[in-house]
């Protein structure tokens, strides 16, 4: 048992579409070896131990998945008995719990449920033959996980390490009117250029993601930590073989933390009085509301300390809180003020590239995101 925790795969991270690039940055900080990635996922060499350490510290990816099989399944027959013929036993408590989700793209299959059903029949039935007894399955992360991507007829099939989202950190208690997710809020912060030394400044700052993920970042603190469960406390052997490494990989991050009394700058405002209750009560769940300097304001009267820094805005764009021509006077009032901030470089994430423009301000690089399905760039501004 203790050679599954400890015998070296490929280990992959499934990111939001655009996010690859800095979960890729993230892994080659962290000294893993980079076997491959594409815009979706980044692949690199270890053991289930080093998926402890990459679900306590990535701030980017949402799943981090073992391998199991890697075949070619023309239909569900064909699945059931792929999954059916995996070592489960070696995996999973015959009294424990599991979930099984996943990604369908198979012109045979009319219900896009009956995959993860047809799996959870074979890894029971395998369990049954195996041990006379077999785990309970549901919809609850509480337990182990699968996972599975069947294109085609490609299937692959994980042990998912992670069970719900790293996008779901456990901070953000309020998400507010369309909140950010913590991967991209985290992806945007890094793509804005800042040190993580100079003051960052989140003017229409909304349930406050961007502000804290910034100040975990600056901090060095694990996004990791603020969970309780993990998918991986479930696996197999995890008391005996995983428990202790997980303690102590926790115990390193910790002290491997910024001193408070270094940290930096960090100002959030918005004109809401809501959002800014909303965004103060998640930064104090991340523990790091004594980090950020929250202000009710409209954005151009936010107060930006003299010296240097990056001022990153979120503003409506047209697709879920406005229309795009209401809102060109609010994008030119956003450049006339970014462009007032003298030490300050400013980047706004939006899906308007003509809202952009009515900034007045010269383009100095776009970079591509995507806020769920909605294609958007991150633009930074040059002066």
């Amino acid at each position: 048992m203790s050679s599954l925790w400890s015998k070296e795969s490929n280990i992959g991270l499934a990111c939001a579409r655009g996010l690859a690039p800095y979960t890729l940055a993230e892994v080659r900080k962290l000294g893993f070896k980079v076997a491959e990635y594409d815009n979706d996922s980044v692949t690199v060499r270890g053991s289930l131990i080093d998926a402890l350490r990459l679900n306590l510290h990535i701030r980017t990816a949402h799943r981090v998945l073992y391998p199991l099989i890697n075949v070619q399944a023309k239909n569900l027959d064909h699945l059931y008995n792929h999954v059916k013929s995996i070592a489960w036993e070696d995996w999973l408590d015959p009294d424990g719990y599991f979930t099984v989700h996943g990604a369908v793209k198979n012109d045979t299959v009319r219900d896009s449920r009956m995959p993860a059903l047809r799996m959870k029949d074979a890894i029971a039935d395998r369990m049954r033959e195996a041990t006379g007894r077999r785990p309970d399955s549901g919809k609850e992360t509480k337990g182990a996980a699968v996972f599975f991507i069947w294109h085609e007829r490609a299937l692959r099939v994980f042990i998912d390490t992670t069970g719900e989202p790293l996008s779901r950190r456990g901070y953000r208690l309020l998400p507010g009117e369309a909140p950010m997710q913590e991967p991209l809020a985290a992806a945007c912060v890094m793509a804005t250029g800042w040190d993580a030394k100079s003051t960052f400044v989140s003017p229409m700052c909304g349930s406050g993601t961007p502000a804290i993920e910034a100040a975990l970042i600056a901090k060095n603190r694990a996004p990791g930590s603020f969970r309780k469960h993990f998918a991986f406390m479930a696996i197999k052997g995890y008391e005996e073989f995983g428990a202790k490494a997980w303690a102590e990989i926790k115990e390193k991050a910790a002290a491997e933390e910024l001193p408070s009394s270094e940290m930096p700058k960090i100002i959030a405002t918005d004109i809401s009085r809501d959002a800014v209750r909303i965004a103060r009560a998640n930064a104090k769940a991340a523990h790091v509301e004594q980090f950020i300097n929250f202000g009710v304001c409209d954005f151009a009267d936010t107060s930006v300390p003299h010296g240097s820094g990056v001022i990153f805005m979120n503003p409506e764009y047209g697709e879920r809180l406005g229309e795009r021509q209401a809102l060109i006077p609010l994008y030119k009032r956003i450049g006339a003020w970014i462009g007032d901030q003298r030490g300050y470089k400013g980047s706004i994430l939006t899906a308007s590239p003509m809202l952009a423009k009515e900034t007045g301000l010269n383009f100095a690089e776009l970079i591509p995101f995507y806020n769920g399905p909605i294609e958007c760039r991150l633009v930074r501004f040059g002066k």
